[in-house]
């Protein structure tokens, strides 16, 4: 088993951590140097993490995300070895398409081409029906949620949050409005810094249920007590800063507009319509309230088919899924002047909107993402749509964007010249 990374140490790499090569969680019971578990917080490790995260139903309470009864909507598929598309990382390094895929250690990649896979590969734990967490790509599916119910006149972006939920009144959220936590402008006190053990993000995911509770812990155990209690720091509307708390702001207003949870309304709009090949699930919290901001995992061509839906405007499966408003509204981006304070050096330029990332490059990409290298890429001039599921040590995507970015914009090139 790799020892723990030191400081300045590279973490071993892919293939050296690779979860069906190390043995975890085999055997009837397995050794107690291959078991994996919630209660001891190992399944957050690196290497064990590139187990857990595809088999997230065997270490906390889920709920289904039904697929409907209807047959699954076709995939056509059209090879094409992208292997060897090169490209440049940010810092200067030269790559294969097939080497991003080791150095970010993906766990699934689907790459589609004017609506054909044309690109599918899978590693370590991950296998095409199993679901893996998408973490934070869960958002842009909330966001997407939140925009329907806008457009069937049950949410007003306008409207105060406590409108809703009077219950946040005298939280954070009492005087946001609606549109200011779908694009995440709320001036809040919440700090979301992974590597920080005393940032609020540990305290969100004790209540959500993703982290185990202390024996001397009083805080909040579910997610609603834990929205509640959040103080605000500064002004609403200013500035973009990334934190999941919005996102279950944004998810509980969904659930008081639509009278569903969200696992119901994700089924009913979205999962059955677009005839997802497997059901989804959510982890929950202990009183089975879904974690909107994270919770989700789903299949990888389920998620390529998401990412195809966001890509025809919203329609797919022979239907409109989802207005082509919302789907434009997201693509034409957030003001990128409130995205600037919040520095992401690897996007320049970008803004975000309704818990989508917009690239605003040069073909109008837009992206959903998540921690450990979970994400949705849409190009829409290339036609191109890479849903890509992944199991990096570093939680932060600035760990993947400098090599995965150029990879996508190199692929997108070579796509349109038809090589």
């Amino acid at each position: 088993m790799p020892a723990a990374t030191a400081p300045n140490q590279q973490p071993a790499t892919a293939t050296e951590t690779d979860p069906e090569a190390l043995g975890w969680m085999r055997g009837f019971p397995p050794s107690p140097d291959r078991t994996i578990t919630f209660q001891n917080g190992s399944f957050r490790n690196f290497p064990e993490l590139r187990w857990a995260w595809s088999n997230v139903r065997q270490l906390v309470p889920t709920v289904n995300v039904w697929r409907g009864a209807g047959p699954a909507s076709v995939l056509p598929r059209e090879d094409h070895d992208i292997g060897a598309v090169a490209s440049t990382t940010l810092d200067g390094r030269p790559m294969t398409f097939a080497k991003v895929l080791e150095e970010t250690y993906t766990d699934g990649i689907a790459v589609l081409h004017r609506g054909k896979l044309i690109y599918e590969r899978y590693f370590g734990a991950l296998k095409p029906h199993k679901p893996h967490i998408a973490m934070s790509v869960t958002k842009s599916f909330t966001g997407v949620l939140a925009g329907i119910l806008v457009t069937e006149g049950k949410v007003d972006p306008q409207a105060q949050v406590t409108d809703y939920v009077p219950e946040l009144k005298a939280s954070a959220f009492g005087d946001a409005r609606v549109h200011e936590v779908m694009d995440m402008t709320t001036g809040l006190e919440y700090t979301e810094v992974y590597t920080d053990k005393n940032s609020h993000v540990w305290g969100l995911r004790r209540a959500n249920g993703m982290a185990p509770i202390p024996p001397d812990y009083s805080g909040p155990t579910n997610i609603f007590d834990f929205l509640v209690a959040q103080k605000k720091q500064g002004e609403h509307g200013k500035a973009f800063a990334y934190k999941t708390v919005n996102t279950d702001v944004l998810a509980w207003i969904c659930r008081r507009a639509s009278g569903m949870t969200l696992s119901e309304l994700l089924s009913e709009r979205i999962w059955t319509p677009m005839g997802a090949e497997e059901d989804a699930h959510y982890h929950v919290d202990r009183i089975g309230t879904e974690s909107g901001g994270g919770g989700l995992s789903t299949t990888l061509r389920d998620l390529a088919r998401f990412g195809e839906t966001m890509r025809n405007h919203g329609r797919f499966n022979g239907r409109q899924i989802v207005p082509s408003s919302v789907v434009e509204d997201i693509a034409r981006g957030g003001d990128p002047e409130k995205f600037k304070p919040a520095d992401y050096t690897t996007l320049p330029g970008a803004s975000y909107r309704n818990q989508w990332w917009v690239t605003h490059n040069a073909h109008g990409a837009y992206m959903a993402r998540g921690v450990h290298g979970q994400g949705i890429y849409v190009d829409p001039k290339a036609e191109m749509v890479i849903a890509r599921y992944a199991s990096h040590p570093v939680a932060g995507n600035a760990a993947n964007d400098p090599v995965t970015l150029p990879a996508y914009m190199a692929l997108a090139k070579e796509l349109m010249a038809g090589g």
